[in-house]
């Protein structure tokens, strides 16, 4: 089975360390490719720039707080692009707002996760997506 790619939109520092130690912890076999803005996320995306040779992700795991282009915006624009439509994306979020849910699942993000606050929450969490989101569900073709 080869591994997997899960593409990280994540602007803190802290938890970009906690996800790739998580993923260790977890045993998840996935290469964890990380940017920090939505912009960056989109050039990733659609292999532009810097991420020419960039592997197109299995999952992309989206935070909403992010400088120069939030997941909301990030979201809209990967579920109107036909090449990019058909990739799960999760929504990582401190947040817990009903509206923030809401407002993710109206733009047809996947999956809505609060992340935890510790290390050992987020190996469940990561356990979890890659238990279903990685192994079980079956995915369309890169």
């Amino acid at each position: 089975m080869r591994s997997k790619d899960i593409l990280l939109v994540e602007d803190t520092p802290g938890d970009v360390r906690l996800a790739h130690e998580a993923i260790r912890d977890a045993k998840v076999r996935a290469n964890l490719h990380v940017v920090g803005d939505g912009v960056e996320a989109m050039a990733f995306l659609r292999r532009q720039g810097k991420y020419a040779d960039a592997a197109r992700p299995d999952l992309v795991m989206l935070d909403l707080t992010m400088p120069k282009k939030n997941g909301f915006e990030v979201l809209t624009e990967i579920k109107a692009d036909a090449g990019l439509k058909k990739i799960p994306v999760i929504i990582f979020s401190v947040s817990k707002s009903e509206g923030d849910i809401r407002r993710a699942y109206d733009l047809q993000a996947n999956c809505y996760v609060v992340k935890p606050a510790d290390l050992n929450g987020l190996i469940v969490v990561i356990k979890a997506i890659d238990d279903f989101w990685l192994t079980a569900a079956t995915l369309p073709e890169k």
